[in-house]
């Protein structure tokens, strides 16, 4: 199951919905990976902490031109449409930066001039966090083109119930690489008029590469009437609603997942993961995971019985209430 959680926009939340996912699902028994294809800013390893196992560079093959051999002709400059490749006058001249390693500018050369060489652009880095795959790309200061990047943390996707994608914010290029390929996408918006405006650039996207698609409204307050209309009107489910409080955004600010430092968020991505899950249609959620997260939506009186344990072998339940009532006298209960 690839499920791809995105954003028309930075800063609504994306990495505080992808990372709290992917940790409690793995918290509950589901084989998870979290992979943060947002790679000209990665995050979620400030929240995960994983412990990282190995690392490769991301290479793109770029022109490297033999001056004995070149005509000047110019039939690789007319053809790139990024002017990574000209020729002005008697030189040829490349822009590693702007090449997105196509190879036309050899396959036009009548000389047989131009060979490609690999340039490093990146790296892709894998570990864990407990029982939680990661994985992690990470693009070099001064690259231009993710996309190669991204790619090459889709592949290094480890065997798993579910993958959660962070994708990069926006909708352009980093953006739709991510989502290729994926099973849903789960769109974070804020109920803002830029987050609304830009759910709506979000959503178009989505539905033109014919991918299933859910929302959240984080911080839903203010404004949550605008974007259920807006979701209603797409039809496009609103699948969960984080409330806008204070102490989910103390917990960012530390590092913190929210489902750990905040009273009553576990309950809220908890049926999220289960209204996410079913949303996909695929064949669903284990049922012992189905009844774990249940029980932290619905929390019984009667606490459920660990791996290998009867309900003969649950401790009795006890009224503290009753025993404050009963005073000393119930010190030796």
């Amino acid at each position: 199951m690839k499920i791809v959680v995105a954003s028309g926009k930075g800063g609504t939340g994306k990495t505080t919905v992808a990372t709290n996912l992917a940790w409690l699902a793995s918290q509950h028994g589901l084989a998870t990976a979290y992979l943060d294809c947002d790679t000209e800013a990665p995050n979620g390893h400030l929240f995960l902490r994983p412990v990282i196992e190995a690392r490769h560079e991301v290479a793109r093959m770029i022109p490297q031109v033999d001056a004995a051999l070149c005509t000047r002709c110019g039939q690789c400059g007319e053809l790139c449409q990024f002017s990574a490749i000209v020729c002005l006058g008697q030189k040829v001249l490349t822009f590693p930066e702007l090449c997105h390693g196509c190879g036309g500018c050899q396959l036009v050369c009548p000389t047989h001039a131009i060979t490609e060489t690999p340039r490093a652009i990146g790296v892709v880095e894998t570990g864990r966090c407990g029982a939680l795959q990661f994985v992690q790309g990470r693009l070099h200061v001064g690259e231009a083109a993710s996309p190669p990047v991204i790619q090459a943390v889709k592949q290094a996707a480890p065997r798993a119930e579910l993958l959660i994608y962070d994708a990069p914010p926006g909708t352009a290029c980093p953006m739709i690489e991510a989502v290729r390929g994926s099973d849903f996408v789960l769109l974070v918006t804020e109920p803002t008029p830029f987050g609304l405006h830009d759910l709506r650039l979000a959503m178009a996207v989505v539905k033109s590469m014919k991918i299933d698609c859910g929302v959240v409204v984080n911080r839903a307050l203010s404004g949550i009437r605008e974007a259920r209309q807006l979701c209603q009107q797409a039809r496009i489910p609103i699948l969960g609603e984080i409330p806008d409080v204070l102490a989910i955004a103390e917990a960012y600010s530390e590092g913190k997942l929210a489902i750990e430092a905040v009273p009553g968020i576990r309950r809220t991505f908890a049926k999220l993961l289960l209204e996410l899950t079913t949303a996909v249609r695929s064949e669903g959620l284990p049922e012992t995971v189905r009844r774990s997260l249940n029980h932290v939506i619905h929390p019984s009186t009667e606490p459920m019985a660990r791996p290998g344990q009867t309900a003969d072998d649950r401790p009795t339940p006890v009224c503290y209430l009753a025993l404050r009532a009963a005073g000393p006298k119930a010190k030796g209960v």
